[in-house]
């Protein structure tokens, strides 16, 4: 059954990390994190609706410029989500520059939110009309970890300790449905617009005895019959639980960060995971607040992935890049590996909590 959706790296795993999610049957896009873009088409970035940036840093968030020269004036809105500070942020960025002129263009409105654990969200708004100045947006309720829902998937995000606040992500299919075209016709059956009423009610959990009319036309003309969703479901549809997908960079390894993680990511299927320095230089690692990649991979042991993907590799490995790939996949995959932060030997802070750059500056 296919997937609704499906994620791959922005760049190579020693470039700017980003994750962009394409969706198989919509022109439409998720990307997480806003680095280097260059190796995103133009058409690829217009068909963007939500952005989900981890934190701000330079190599997450450097490329909102990019995006927004590329959407001006050909795209109509876009959502972009980020953590404690990220409307002061949006709007610094957009500040930066002079906008006597975009009113000519069609109007871009960027509505940016902002995430806090246990909080609302405050929301603003931002028109090309008028010189992008910050306007006010209702508050959207907490609900939870869950920052963004569609009647198909969901985007959870938690906050992870990087020496600053920092978002981790999980995007959720809700499930998949499949319609049994045997079942259908032995049902005596026909195609309609309620199949796709069906597919919606189900997806969106509707009450099992919700009645739905089941309208269709064929060589014997126009058929009604009224049905229960219940009844529908367990007839002619397939449902199996849908793909859930995890995005996790920049933090620290402290039990308190994995427990998060467990929280946000039990048993995802696919997990793209920081894997920054080899553990022989696990100290630096701690300096910068970033893993290694052994401790990805017991990270990705611990929530229970099914398959795991590392990027964001220092470029003092750039020689050495199979080493960090195969001392995560070992870690991940070797049951008998201690897990130093189940064992309570994680510190809870780095030697050094002032440093807190990237690794791009290694």
């Amino acid at each position: 059954m296919p997937s609704l959706f499906i994620p791959r790296l922005v760049n190579d795993a020693f470039g700017d990390p980003g994750l962009f999610v394409d969706f198989c049957d919509e022109r439409r896009a998720l990307l997480f994190d806003l680095g280097d873009l260059g190796r995103l088409m133009p058409r690829e970035l217009l068909r963007l609706s939500h952005v989900f940036v981890t934190h701000a840093h330079m190599d997450h968030f450097g490329g909102f410029d990019q995006l927004l020269r590329i959407i001006l004036g050909r795209k109509a809105n876009i959502v972009v989500f980020g953590g404690p500070g990220f409307l002061d942020q949006v709007e610094h960025k957009l500040r930066a520059y002079t906008w006597n002129v975009a009113h000519r263009y069609d109007e871009l409105i960027i509505e940016a939110r902002e995430f806090a654990a246990d909080a609302d969200i405050p929301c603003a708004r931002f028109s090309s009309r008028h010189g992008f100045e910050r306007e006010p947006c209702a508050v959207l309720p907490h609900s939870g970890d869950v920052i963004h829902e569609e009647a198909t998937f969901r985007v959870r995000a938690r906050l992870v300790d990087h020496g600053i606040p920092c978002l981790a992500y999980a995007i959720e299919e809700k499930a998949r449905v499949n319609i049994d075209k045997d079942r259908l016709v032995a049902e005596g059956l026909g195609t309609g617009q309620w199949l796709r009423t069906l597919k919606h009610a189900v997806l969106t959990g509707a009450d099992d005895e919700t009645p739905l009319a089941v309208e269709w036309r064929d060589r014997h003309g126009e058929h009604t019959i009224t049905r229960t969703i219940g009844e529908l479901r367990d007839l002619i549809l397939d449902v199996t639980p849908g793909q859930r997908v995890g995005y996790v960079t920049d933090l620290r390894y402290t039990e308190a960060n994995v427990a998060t993680l467990e929280q946000l990511l039990a048993g995802v299927d696919r997990l793209f995971i920081e894997s920054v320095f080899l553990d022989e230089d696990r100290e630096h690692g701690l300096k910068k607040n970033h893993l290694t990649a052994r401790q990805a991979g017991l990270i990705a042991r611990r929530v229970g992935a099914g398959s795991v993907v590392p990027f964001h590799f220092s470029p003092r490995y750039t020689d050495r890049g199979d080493e960090v790939e195969t001392e995560m996949l070992v870690a991940w995959s070797d049951a008998d590996v201690p897990d130093e932060a189940a064992n309570g030997t994680a510190p809870s802070r780095p030697p050094d909590a002032r440093n807190t750059r990237d690794s791009y500056a290694d």
